[in-house]
């Protein structure tokens, strides 16, 4: 699908619906694909982690996530239609999917909240089949052993959609190298969403969301944890506006600035 310019990447400007109308095509087709929502943290990351801006490029749906982002968009004379971040996605997602009784597998999360989660969208959506779940061990994606076990584990399940639940760069960086490894369909880059559909992290109100501060409320249950992404790391996002202006190919020429028009 075609992407425009955001920064230093580039993103599929859809609805929610066109966004699950679309994974809904590819399921139906058997057309295996990766999906990566991009918010303010990990368009950050990507200035100093030129793969992951790779991984993000290349995927089959590149999402926003954020309304910063779609501030920011704006601005510069490329507005985006709507804020589709991995959470919001999966359920509407699993809506969908279960009236063609499509199965899912959640890998991610600690302890049983992939338990937890799997039989929240049992109990949600009648007509999804939970193919499995795994919380896999801290490290894994760098041991080879237990990366194949938790591989042929997922294959063995033949799951036609898979949530990637282990946080930014790591989930990235493991769906683009296993996404065709394991026998799953559409795979999705899908965050906090385990621990949403398990209950043991709450989400924003939607009035909170819509006004842009979901980020907030989130740094105000963890603040110790999320002080120096939001506050420090996140900021760098200001300077970014100058550098790539209407996109990537003018922060390679040095600056763009913000420009929207000839």
């Amino acid at each position: 699908m075609k992407k425009q310019a955001l920064l230093n990447t580039y993103v599929n400007n859809l609805t929610m619906q066109e966004a699950v109308r679309e994974l809904m095509d590819r399921l139906r087709g058997r057309k295996v694909s990766y999906i990566v929502p991009v918010n303010v943290d990990v368009l950050v990351k990507m200035e100093t982690d030129s793969y992951l801006k790779e991984i993000a490029g290349r995927a089959d749906l590149t999402l926003v996530d954020g309304t910063p982002l779609l501030w920011i968009a704006g601005l510069l004379g490329k507005p985006v239609k709507q804020k589709i971040s991995g959470s919001d996605l999966a359920p509407a997602l699993m809506e969908e999917a279960a009236k063609h009784g499509y199965s899912v597998y959640i890998l991610g999360g600690m302890g049983d909240v992939p338990k937890k989660a799997a039989a929240m969208i049992k109990k949600t959506w009648k007509g999804i089949r939970i193919a499995g779940f795994c919380a896999p061990p801290s490290g894994f994606e760098k041991d080879e052993g237990e990366l194949e076990r938790i591989n042929e584990r997922i294959r063995a399940a033949e799951p036609d959609i898979l949530l990637a639940c282990f946080g930014c760069p790591k989930q990235e960086k493991w769906v683009y190298e296993n996404y065709r490894r394991t026998s799953a369909i559409v795979t999705i880059c899908a965050g906090a969403t385990v621990d949403f559909l398990a209950g043991t992290a709450r989400r924003a109100p939607r009035w909170v969301s819509r006004m842009g501060f979901e980020w907030f409320y989130r740094f105000l249950q963890e603040p110790r944890r999320l002080f120096r992404r939001y506050f420090v790391d996140d900021l760098k996002i200001v300077p970014m506006i100058w550098k790539y202006g209407p996109g990537p190919e003018a922060g390679k020429k040095g600056g763009g600035g913000i420009c929207r028009g000839r």
